[in-house]
Formats: structure tokens, sequence, C-alpha cells
């Protein structure tokens, strides 16, 4: 696997010519606004003016590449987003995949959805907590009863068979060595909850991913991650020490308890999951962690410089800390 070189997309020329392409040499871009540098998507903003309109667009492009990437080959993101929006999901409607004549690179182009997504924002807007938990847990009961057979494109995914095995995969394919991360999968191969039937995962579901305008949900972002698994899986990535910002005894997302969540998820329709299950997931919801930001290390390292992505790998030493402390049960 390899960063995509920092140039890539780099200039709003090119992405002007892509919208042309679609909408005619009358369109013009402007605002042209890099987001983020993204952890396995670059995300670009940016306006169309056409036909005395304007609007607002997101550009998704891909940073890393190689098939032994942990994310959706940006194909398979654009089809699952299609496949979530016609199931009446929050979903930032896909607008065009670019091609080959675009010269942009893997990529596509969805409209802009209103809202905040940072966190801290979010978590300090408590008026706001119980209306946003039973929107986020009412859409993932909605994605989770989509007929998995319509993502069969999934099931080939490593991250759609043993999550742990490929887990370990993950890690062994970076080079580094991480005994906290070994023990870690140990104690999860040991205490392993029953099976559940697979169901589609947005597999990134956190705060951070989440677009909130007033207390309304409007987005769900990010489905680099999507794979078909338990449905318990999002509901404890959803919960893990990482996603709760400082307010640690809310458990979900540091927003509401875990019990909260899961009132609210079995309430909206959803499967009735156990709190052992969830901290099953939130344990694996650390490991899992600390393999992206080996990952963002990773690619600052060999190539992609970035202030953020050597941010990232040294927060593994973070992840690990609190996989430890959570183990030996001084974190709850």
């Amino acid at each position: 696997m390899a960063p995509l070189p920092a140039t890539h997309s780099d200039f709003a020329d090119t992405l002007r010519a892509a919208v042309r392409r679609r909408w005619g040499n009358a369109a013009d871009v402007e605002n042209v606004e890099l987001a983020t540098l993204g952890g396995s998507n670059r995300t670009i903003l940016f306006d169309v003016v056409h036909a005395a309109q304007r609007a607002r667009f997101v550009s998704r492009e891909e940073t890393f590449e190689g098939a032994e990437k942990p994310f959706l080959a940006t194909d398979a993101q654009f089809r699952a987003m299609v496949l979530t929006h016609e199931h009446g999901l929050p979903v930032p409607k896909p607008v065009f995949e670019y091609d080959a004549e675009d010269r942009m690179g893997p990529g596509f182009v969805t409209e802009f959805a209103q809202g905040s997504a940072l966190p801290r924002r979010l978590i300090a807007d408590t008026s706001h907590h119980p209306a946003v938990l039973q929107q986020l847990a009412a859409s993932l009961a909605k994605l989770h009863a989509v007929d998995p057979r319509s993502f069969a494109f999934l099931s080939t995914l490593a991250e759609s068979g043993d999550p742990i095995a490929t887990m370990r995969a993950r890690i062994d394919s970076l080079g580094e060595a991480h005994p906290a991360l070994e023990l870690g999968l140990r104690w999860l191969e040991l205490h392993a909850p029953p099976p559940r039937p697979q169901v589609v995962v947005h597999g990134d579901f956190r705060i951070g991913n989440l677009m909130v305008a007033e207390g309304k949900l409007t987005a769900l972002l990010d489905w680099e991650c999507c794979h078909l698994a338990s449905p318990a899986e999002d509901l404890g990535w959803f919960c893990t020490r990482s996603w709760r910002f400082g307010r640690t005894s809310h458990h979900a997302g540091g927003i509401a308890t875990r019990a909260e969540l899961l009132d609210s998820y079995r309430n909206a329709g959803g499967a009735g999951i156990t709190e052992s299950e969830i901290r099953w997931w939130e344990i694996f919801g650390l490991i899992r962690w600390a393999m992206f930001n080996i990952l963002q290390g990773y690619g600052h390292v060999r190539g992609r410089r970035s202030p953020a992505y050597a941010a990232c790998g040294r927060n593994v030493a973070l992840m690990e800390y609190d996989l430890l402390m959570t183990l030996a049960g001084d974190y709850e």
C-alpha cells in the first residue's frame, strides 16, 4: 500500500474541466476549499455556478492505493452511497464518479450537506443530545435492516470476514511490533460473543462522521469503511472511548450512555444487543483505531508528508494505553 502523490487533484482547473464535462462549458467552479487531508479520502468543497444558480458540492478522492488498503475503493463507496440514499438513509446525494478523462484519479462528487460535524461542538450542545441520539439510533436500525444481498459486492472484503484475523493481518502488514495490540487481540479471541447474522454496517459510525444542524441529523458521512458484519460493530465503534472526547461516562459518543443507545436502537427496530457485546466491540475499536493511526504514520514516513498524519502516528501510544487500562478494568 502506498500514499498517492500529494499533488493529486490540487488544481481547480482540473476540477472545473470535470464539472464542465457534465454541466457544459457555461458552468464554472468557485470557492474551492480543501476541507481535510483525509485518512482515506481527500475532501474538497466547491461551488458550481450554472444558469444563474449556485450549488455546493463535495469531491472525495482516494489518498491511498494498493490492494491491501483497509478502505473501500471509491467506486464501491459511490455504489454504497447510491444504495443507502435510495433506501432513505440521510446520505449526501451522489452526483457522479470521476473517470479517466477527468484526470482526477479515483473519486466521486456528492451534494453538500448542511450542518457541522465538529465533535466538540456537537457534544457541547447538550440540549440536542436526546433528539440526536434518537435520530442516530433510528438511522442505524434502518441501515441494519437493509437486505444485505443488495450489497453483495461487499462480501469479498476482508472486513466482511473474521474481524480478529483481518485486524491481525492489517497490523502485521504495517511491519511494526505492537505487543499491547497483540494482547488485545488475544483477549478478543478468548471472550468472543456469539456470532450474529451479518448486516450492512457503516463501519465508521462515530461522532465526527455525522452532520448535524440545530439538533437535526442531516447526513451520515464517510462510507469508505462500509462492509458486512454484526450490527453490534457499528454500536461498539460509536461507544469506543476515543470518540467520547473527554465525556468518558457518556459512552455513546459523549452524548449518552450505552444503555440509552441500546434502548433507542431497540425502540427503532434494531436487534436486542447486549452491553457486554458492545464492550467487546469497544475493545476491538481501540485496536482498530490504533491500526488506523499506525497507517497514517506510515503514510507520513513513506511519502505523504503531513503534520496530521504524523500526529496520528504519535497517537498510537495513547490508543495502546487506553486499551491496557480497559483490559485491566480501570476504564469503564
